[in-house]
């Protein structure tokens, strides 16, 4: 037998149980992973609030991990027993050993530990899609990232300050602006005692910026939409705070003609060339040292509840992993 973090009822942290569960073996095209790290990621409490409500209950949470492959189904070629793999956008992560879709898994290269790509994954694609594809980031691109500080944020800042970037972030701490500053961010502002609009008008002599990245949702609406350039782009990619509140779309027309988008990880990375891709792209950025991975809160995996307090209560910087044991 084996132990995985199972949700019987949506709730606070304390619905986080660490039981045992039996893993069977992989199906056709699956493999079974032995799982060394698992990352922690804010949509892991939107699933166990019931924010994003599961197909059933109980469930297993957690959306990325890192491993060592253990048994193959029928049919998987390109993957052998003992090679290390990590993954993003499957639920389940919870879990000492778990069954995946081999198609889903991307092989770990060298020089990057287990850990790291458990931390990596869903925030470093996250960083990716935005900074490439959303937006396409470069030398003349002025931006404003929310929590700056925050797993996804790090790594953002970092790379889009290597694209040439000038990097506007807010936190929401004085510690927490010592560590922006030193991970990307031109300017830093802290929303608990300044203004981040009047604060974005100042640092861009009152043109605003070309894109603003937001995680937060409800407090940073909409005065998001204040701190863009016309023509500019929104991209709320969260809601820490909460979600963003029902709004009119005349007033995207109202504010210079804004431009608004909502996007998903699983939407870039649907096809096995697109998530292939992604992952080679940040994990290139990471090899190269254009971006450095900072995991600040180590935790044991039953332990989560604990992780998601802290998580909540805002007091993790970087990024987090779990250690299955």
């Amino acid at each position: 037998m084996t132990h995985a973090i199972r949700v019987h009822e949506y709730g606070g942290p304390d619905v986080l149980k660490w039981e045992e569960v039996e893993v069977g073996a992989p199906g056709p095209g699956e493999i079974k992973i032995k799982q060394t790290a698992v990352g922690l990621n804010y949509i892991d409490v939107y699933m166990r609030t019931g924010l994003y409500p599961q197909a059933s209950l109980p469930f297993i949470p957690g959306m990325e991990g890192a491993g060592e492959v253990t048994e193959i189904g029928e049919g998987v070629r390109d993957l052998k027993v003992g090679r290390r793999v990590a993954y993003a956008g499957q639920s389940g992560g919870y879990a000492q050993e778990r069954i995946i879709q081999a198609d889903r898994v991307v092989k770990i290269p060298p020089g990057i530990s287990d850990e790291t790509a458990a931390a990596i994954m869903l925030k470093g694609m996250t960083a990716q899609y935005l900074l490439r594809r959303t937006y396409k980031v470069g030398p003349e691109t002025t931006l404003l990232f929310h929590a700056a500080a925050g797993g996804v944020g790090l790594i953002a800042c970092q790379w889009a300050a290597s694209l040439g970037a000038t990097v506007i972030g807010t936190v929401g701490s004085a510690g927490k602006a010592l560590i922006a500053r030193a991970n990307g961010c031109d300017h830093v502002i802290n929303t608990r005692e300044e203004d981040f609009v009047a604060k974005v008008k100042e640092y861009t002599k009152g043109k605003g910026v070309d894109v603003v990245y937001d995680s937060i949702g409800k407090d940073t609406f909409p005065e998001s939409l204040d701190c863009l350039k016309p023509l500019g782009m929104w991209v709320s990619f969260g809601q820490a705070s909460g979600p963003v509140p029902e709004f009119k779309i005349t007033l995207l027309s109202q504010k210079a003609s804004l431009f608004a988008t909502r996007p998903s990880l699983g939407n870039y990375i649907e096809t096995r060339k697109d998530l292939v891709a992604t992952a080679n792209d940040l994990f290139a950025v990471v090899t190269k040292d254009k971006v450095k991975i900072s995991i600040d809160q180590v935790y044991p995996l039953e332990e989560a509840s604990r992780a998601h307090r802290e998580l909540e209560a805002r007091l993790t910087t970087g990024s987090t992993v779990l250690l299955p044991g």
